[in-house]
């Protein structure tokens, strides 16, 4: 399951919310075996526009997620940093090239 969330923040929240968002994220990589990605980033020209590439083994792997304490805490603390949210389901084009760019990436970072 891949899934793009676009956020909008408050920009008197941002640094609060960032945060929150890269312990979440870290949290969630490090704690659930079926999550194989949460990678935030926001636009260069926009830097209250965050948008987050979500990866899941499984749609049961997300559902998972969303229970789990660090992203309640998560969803919780940063609720009135959110101006909008927009949760965008996603298809890979090339869904057997996707452990090789993993892969590289380790590599590349040893």
């Amino acid at each position: 399951m891949v899934r793009l969330s676009e956020i909008e923040i408050d920009p008197a929240y941002l640094e609060e919310y960032k945060t929150i968002l890269k312990e979440e994220s870290a949290a969630s990589v490090k704690l659930e075996p079926g999550v194989i990605a949460i990678f935030p980033m926001y636009r260069k020209d926009s830097p209250t526009s965050v948008r987050i590439l979500e990866m899941y083994a499984s749609k049961a792997a997300y559902e998972q997620h969303l229970k789990t304490s660090h992203f309640q805490k998560y969803k919780t603390t940063t609720l009135k940093m959110v101006k909008s949210l927009k949760l965008v389901d996603m298809e890979s084009l090339d869904a057997a090239t996707m452990p090789f760019v993993f892969r590289k990436l380790k590599q590349d970072n040893e």
